[in-house]
């Protein structure tokens, strides 16, 4: 359209102007030619949002016919007048583009809910010499958020049983109406049976996750990690440090996702992984999870842990040349209150005797 009405513009100058002209005598000529990519800018289209209509092509070919004169009368007048609708869209657009704006700021502050999901991905029917069983594999996983800590579990029904007859001891009330499902003697081993307890097992999780005192209580938790804890504990007695690092970041990450409320479980983790991670002569990590130790053990000066921590990360600092001088003074500050800091167990000695 903006090409037709410039045509038609330059049509009209011709008519007024029998002789040609150069640029020097038409001065304006070349400001009109200057300006053509703008006005094709100006004039290429609105951006309407919601209810608003695109102007039926720019108006009718009839609309448009009429208006060429209106057109060209406010362009010759140094191009100030604008029709009332296309600074209405205008300013209905910047409008839009604000609210936009709005709630999309809005939308970056909202808090995102994150829940514990129980998914059991794979059952395994295991026979040894005196049993045959099936062991369910299931991922804990945090969903509203990235979750790249694998935490995992494996199960079998007895596991199950079991936890739920500590619960309706220890929760009466609260397990009065859980469902757990029941024993059977015959078909245990069917897919049909499989797949249903699977589903029944992630529905059981989720409920009794769900219910506050539970899944605080340690016969919740202790289901979830108590069993790698011994077993990380077990290959370290063994030396075998890198198996025993795989259990016990597990262990590490269930409890994290779980909201474990039990310190000392999660320090032994901690310190554990530590010294994996020095025997495997991997000192920034070792540091780094011995550090994460001394958080947890948060200064408790009686604490039989404190003091092999202290001289455990004093030695990983100064091998990574990173500064030490703050476990330095609380070493030297527990042995100015009376503590011999010199007679003590080793870490990986109370890592290996005591749990």
């Amino acid at each position: 359209m903006a090409s037709k009405i410039l045509h038609k513009f330059r049509r009209k100058v011709k008519k007024h102007n029998t002789t040609e002209e150069t640029v020097e005598d038409f001065p304006e000529r070349s400001e009109l030619d200057d300006d053509t990519e703008g006005l094709s800018a100006r004039l290429s289209g609105t951006l309407s949002f919601g209810d608003v209509d695109v102007a039926d092509e720019e108006c009718t070919q009839a609309d448009a016919a009429n208006s060429d004169s209106d057109f060209l009368q406010s362009f010759e007048s140094g191009g100030t007048e604008c029709t009332e609708s296309l600074w209405g869209e205008a300013k209905h657009c910047n409008m839009l583009t604000r609210q936009l704006q709005e709630s999309w700021k809005k939308s970056k502050g909202n808090h995102i809910v994150e829940k514990l999901i129980f998914e059991v991905t794979s059952a395994n029917v295991v026979q040894d010499a005196s049993s045959k069983y099936v062991a369910y594999t299931i991922h804990v996983i945090k969903s509203g958020s990235f979750d790249g800590n694998k935490a995992v579990i494996i199960r079998r029904y007895t596991d199950f049983a079991k936890l739920n007859e500590k619960l309706h001891k220890h929760f009466k009330e609260e397990m009065s109406n859980v469902v757990f499902p029941k024993k059977i003697i015959r078909k245990n081993f069917t897919h049909e049976t499989i797949a249903k307890r699977s589903r029944a097992f992630e529905q059981y999780l989720q409920h009794i996750h769900s219910i506050t005192d539970i899944r605080r209580s340690k016969v919740f938790l202790e289901f979830f990690y108590l069993r790698d804890l011994k077993a990380g504990q077990g290959l370290l007695r063994g030396g075998m440090c890198e198996d025993a690092m795989e259990t016990l970041i597990n262990a590490l990450h269930l409890q994290q996702k779980l909201g474990s409320w039990d310190t000392e479980h999660l320090l032994f983790t901690q310190a554990s992984i530590s010294l994996c991670y020095q025997e495997l002569d991997h000192l920034e990590e070792a540091q780094a999870y011995c550090e994460q130790a001394l958080q947890t053990v948060d200064n408790q000066e009686n604490h039989p842990l404190l003091v092999p921590l202290l001289h455990s990360n004093i030695r990983l600092s100064w091998k990574i040349a990173k500064d030490k001088r703050q476990s330095e003074a609380k070493l030297q500050q527990l042995q100015e209150s009376g503590l011999d800091i010199l007679n003590q167990p080793s870490l990986k000695e109370y890592l290996i005797k005591d749990f």
